[in-house]
């Protein structure tokens, strides 16, 4: 039986919420609450041989205390060793700690050590009075610290681990779910010595090796978590497939239809990549494909022959998209595409009026509208479809894979699921998809279309800002159009908006001669899109936008690009934004401003851009910068919540976890099972509720 939290010593209702909000409600959950780092309290430091910026203990007789006055008011309390003396510095403090820290008192105090002006300091640090005829044991484990939140401190945390540790001492039962087999193959140790070392390191295990994670016993427990995540998304998977599916025949004919009213040629990328997933909907089992492909690449047709075949087969198809910038120009799209062979194309959004949304409700829930493009807003309860046989996500990094599945579960007949596309046009490293999209097949489109030329890309110091503006009238005298994109200045939508104002009315004064667009979240809908509509037709010179127009705009006159405060946005933001233009024949520029100084990580990135194109080359950067939380979006389920492993640093499992993954749920189901809730708790519900 798994005890819960309150079942241990000081653990009433008010920090059992504390805890919870850590995800520890069960004992066993303190067990597998891991450490993030630790301090090594296990020995005493002579005054002498303090160095500067490490973490020691130190203990010393009191040799004075007072308050001194400067900047901000302090207590400053020297004590002495015998081989030197060390300051203790304390801003907050009151009467009881004065008379705490008076001369003549022994004390032993752990903090990090800085020199200064006056010599080694320490600001705040923790300590206690010592007796010297009864002298305080040491510490005799390295000191773990653990996540935290507000109302827990360090201490209390460690007594709750440690009330646990001594559970499973004491026999409190903590299954061992790998079985020997496996344990011997990869050489782990057994999971009660691997929980102990990590909360209790003896002071002579090799402290670079746990601070790299490369212990053995964190090394157990990452194989562990990561094992537990792949047969999480393999479950997902195998739940999908155990559903019929509607089965839909793939028309020649129909197809070629529409590949003769396109106005370019499809690439043979796209063609291989229009049979894979017309295989996938012959099948009565549900598609679960992910098409991925750079920017440019031509998705958003691959996905409209997509949804043509599951019209054709009498059947609705939805494509949901991150925004409704992105929204309105898919609609304009396949409506252009697919209306001239007698389909019918509703838009659904959030922010529709109320005649409009309840007119596309009925001719979503009637059948009449035979493709329906849309927001989030489509996967909300009042959306019922007449008969949904394929869903396209695009962009699929904007949402979750909890927003994924909200929209498996509409439409179709009682126990069927319909097939599922998603695109994603950041391309994703193999090490990445492999963890994070075990779920789907893969499609690669790598190859442009014909003709696209490389964009050039110039890194610039925001000083040369009248040299761009000259740029830009240049071009656009040339007949050509472009982009002024204003990134986030700080977290707020309303900053961001007000900073592209300004650049608009400034860029309106010093370029009279272009018509100058003004595009950002802000503006209602409508707006929105007679902006992009005017750019389109060409009667727009020159675009300021905010990063709305990051994904969805292609106008292929635009052959300019400016990024400014480029420094401030990551390598596939950067990328996607590029990607706006070199849609054409024509050579493209992109050019980024950046503000001085340069981080390293802002150096990097913008190197990166400069040297190369390719998306690939690009996400796998991002991913080494930034981490796969960041290149795949913060709300992925299961990348965001590791609680040891690390998909960068531990990628080197990866390779022997995805295979034992689907050997694991054969052979171990129960066992797969306990795994999964023991490493992914409540998360655990969402692959659980398909």
């Amino acid at each position: 039986m798994e005890l819960e939290v309150t079942s241990l010593k000081g653990v009433g209702p008010a920090v059992a919420a504390k805890l919870a909000r850590l995800r520890i409600t069960r004992v066993i959950d303190l067990l597998f609450h891991l450490p993030l780092r630790y301090q090594d309290r296990t020995h005493i430091t002579p005054i002498a041989e303090l160095i500067s910026g490490s973490d020691v203990v130190v203990e010393g007789e009191i040799i004075s205390s007072q308050i001194r006055y400067g900047r901000r008011r302090s207590l400053v309390v020297s004590i002495g060793d015998g081989s030197g003396t060390l300051l203790l510095r304390f801003f907050h403090f009151n009467r009881g700690l004065q008379l705490a820290l008076s001369p003549g008192k022994n004390i032993r105090c752990f903090g990090s050590v800085r020199l200064t002006q006056s010599g080694f300091e320490m600001a705040h640090p923790e300590y206690q009075g010592i007796s010297e005829s009864r002298p305080e044991p040491l510490q005799s484990s390295l000191t773990p610290i653990y996540p935290a939140t507000e109302g827990l401190n360090q201490k209390r945390l460690r007594q709750f681990a440690q009330a646990a540790l001594s559970q499973l001492e004491a026999g409190l039962y903590v299954g061992e779910l790998l079985p020997q087999s496996v344990l011997e193959k990869f050489a782990l140790p057994s999971l009660t010595a691997s929980l102990k070392t990590i909360h209790q390191p003896h002071p002579e295990t090799d402290v670079e090796q746990l601070f790299g994670h490369k212990h053995p016993a964190q090394q157990r427990l990452i194989f562990e978590e990561l094992l537990a995540h792949q047969i999480a998304i393999r479950q997902l998977r195998i739940e999908a497939r155990n559903h019929p599916a509607p089965l839909i025949e793939p028309s020649i004919e129909v197809l070629n239809k529409f590949v003769q009213l396109l106005p370019f040629s499809l690439t043979g990328a796209q063609r291989r990549v229009i049979a894979e997933i017309e295989s996938d909907l012959s099948n009565p089992i549900p598609m679960q494909r992910l098409v991925q492909g750079d920017v440019g690449s031509g998705k958003t047709v691959v996905a409209a022959a997509a949804a043509l075949q599951a019209i054709n087969a009498g059947l609705q198809c939805a494509v949901m998209a991150p925004t409704e910038l992105l929204a309105s120009q898919h609609f304009q799209s396949f409506s252009n595409w697919l209306e001239p062979l007698g389909i019918t194309t509703v838009i659904l959004t959030g922010r529709q009026g109320s005649r409009a949304r309840r007119a596309s409700l009925q001719q979503i829930a009637d059948g009449s509208a035979q493709l329906v493009v849309g927001t989030h807003a489509l996967f909300q309860k009042e959306v019922k479809f007449s008969q949904l046989g394929l869903s396209i996500i695009d962009e699929q990094h904007r949402f979750g894979v909890h927003q994924r599945l909200a929209l498996l579960r509409k439409g179709g007949n009682e126990g069927e699921r319909h097939h599922q596309l998603v695109m994603t046009a950041t391309p994703i490293p193999r090490t990445l998809a492999m963890t994070a999209y075990a779920d789907l097949d893969l499609s690669l489109i790598d190859e442009l279309p014909l003709g696209r030329k490389s964009i050039k890309t110039v890194v610039l110091k925001e000083g040369r800002r009248d040299e761009v503006i000259e740029r830009i009238q240049s071009a656009c005298h040339e007949g050509r159009q472009s982009y002024w994109v204003c990134p986030l200045i700080e977290e707020s939508e309303q900053l961001q908006c007000q900073a592209a104002e300004l650049t608009y009315e400034q860029l309106r004064l010093q370029l009279p001669t272009l018509t100058v667009g003004l595009i950002h979240g802000r503006l209602k809908g409508e707006i929105k899109e007679q902006v992009m509509a005017r750019f389109k037709s060409g009667d727009i010179d020159l675009l300021i936008a905010t990063t709305v127009i990051e994904v969805g705009v292609d106008v292929p006159n635009a052959t300019l690009m400016v990024i400014e405060n480029s420094e401030r946005l990551g390598l596939a933001q950067l990328h996607q934004l590029r990607g706006r233009v070199g849609r054409g024949t024509i050579q493209s520029h992109c050019l980024l401003l950046y503000k001085s100084p340069l981080g390293e990580d802002a150096k990097s990135r913008l190197e990166v851009m400069r040297e190369s194109g390719d998306g690939f080359v690009i996400a796998q950067r991002d991913l080494e910068i930034r981490g796969p939380g960041e290149l795949l979006g913060t709300r992925q389920t299961g990348l965001v919540s590791y609680r040891i492993a690390d998909i960068m640093r531990d990628q080197q499992w990866l390779e022997q976890i995805n295979p034992l993954a689907d050997r694991f749920i054969q052979q171990w189901p129960e066992n797969s099972s306990k795994l999964i809730d023991r490493w992914l708790g409540s998360d655990a519900e969402i692959y659980k509720s398909v």
